[in-house]
């Protein structure tokens, strides 16, 4: 297997993995390949950074990894900002994508919402240029609450 870095006509850079260079120059030939962001088909190879793996060893020996408290503390001040955002948002829960949807091509009054979205549904709402963004941390809906 290899992988290569492809980049579309509008710019979008995304990873692809092959059987060999082979198959890609195939699969190029064939116009069988496309954008995952945007389906445009005019792709090429991207510049790539060669993979060279660090030694284990090469950290500087001033620099210790992270405490396991400092990442727990990380996590909760990211989760405490989460949390801080979302006040005066309101759950949609699955309605989440259609609401969105119907913000964005002014159906209904825009408001601040949160809820699930399918990657499927996410992905679409992105392409319609409809302003989306993954939370951090899973939200418990408000009728699962203890």
């Amino acid at each position: 297997m290899i992988v290569f870095d492809l980049k579309c006509g509008a710019g979008h850079v995304f990873e692809a993995w092959f059987a060999s260079s082979a198959a890609y120059e195939e699969q190029s030939a064939a116009g069988l390949l496309a954008c995952p962001l945007c389906g445009d088909g005019a792709i090429g190879k991207a510049v790539m950074a060669p993979n060279v793996p660090v030694k284990g060893n090469s950290r500087p020996e001033n620099e210790a990894p992270p405490s396991p408290a400092a990442i727990k503390a990380a996590l909760a001040a990211l989760a405490s900002v989460q949390q801080k955002a979302l006040e005066g948002s309101t759950w949609v829960g699955r309605a989440f994508a259609d609401k969105a949807r119907a913000m964005h091509d002014g159906d209904i009054d825009h408001a601040p919402i949160h809820g699930q979205a399918s990657a499927d549904e996410a992905r679409s709402l992105i392409e319609d240029g409809v302003p989306v963004a993954p939370l951090p941390f899973p939200v418990v809906p408000p009728n699962a609450r203890n």
